[in-house]
């Protein structure tokens, strides 16, 4: 086969690339004053209101870069800093950090201040998630590369090809674990 028609071929047979999409065209901030329905027994808001936010402003950092539905398969990590208050003013920034096939890691801060001071927000919370793009039946569809465009975006890219990597070494050494403990007779 010569070079040209051997070229022909492996092009015809690969899927067509996506262009890549800087981390600037997603990234979103969704902010939300905490009022006396989001507290819990403590009085501080609960945990799983912020955590909502964050998944909210998440997906939609996953389905604009995604240009379609992304759905959430994985939280990695929800750091809770500093608690949230009723009245401060809450604000959730999210972009995308890393792009494989499918799927997506999302990079979430939380930032509170007071609605009513001037005061610079603090980071209250921090949060690592995946989504999955599907598409109208719910199977997998190909993402667009993240191409990072600063220092800081760049290194977020790194770290979170560390954190898959972990993922995925997690998952198969659970599976490998329980396939063990099935082999030795253990019902789980």
């Amino acid at each position: 086969m010569t070079d040209q028609a051997e070229q022909a071929s492996t092009s015809q047979s690969a899927t067509p690339e996506i262009p890549g999409k800087p981390t600037s065209a997603s990234r979103t901030t969704l902010s939300h004053i905490m009022t006396h329905s989001d507290t819990n027994l403590l009085g501080t808001v609960h945990g799983g209101v912020i955590m909502k936010l964050v998944d909210d402003a998440a997906g939609a950092v996953a389905g604009r870069h995604s240009g379609g539905p992304a759905v959430t398969a994985s939280m990695d990590e929800m750091a809770f800093l500093e608690p949230v208050r009723v009245g401060d003013l809450v604000h959730v920034k999210a972009q995308v950090n890393w792009t494989g096939r499918s799927s997506m890691e999302v990079g979430v801060r939380v930032l509170a201040e007071r609605w009513n001071e001037s005061t610079p927000a603090t980071q209250v919370g921090s949060a690592y998630l995946v989504f999955a793009a599907v598409d109208a039946d719910g199977r997998p569809r190909t993402v667009p590369p993240v191409l990072p465009e600063t220092g800081k975006d760049k290194r977020r890219y790194q770290e979170a090809q560390i954190r898959r990597t972990h993922r995925l070494a997690r998952r198969r050494a659970i599976m490998e674990l329980r396939e063990r403990r099935v082999a030795e007779g253990y019902e789980d």
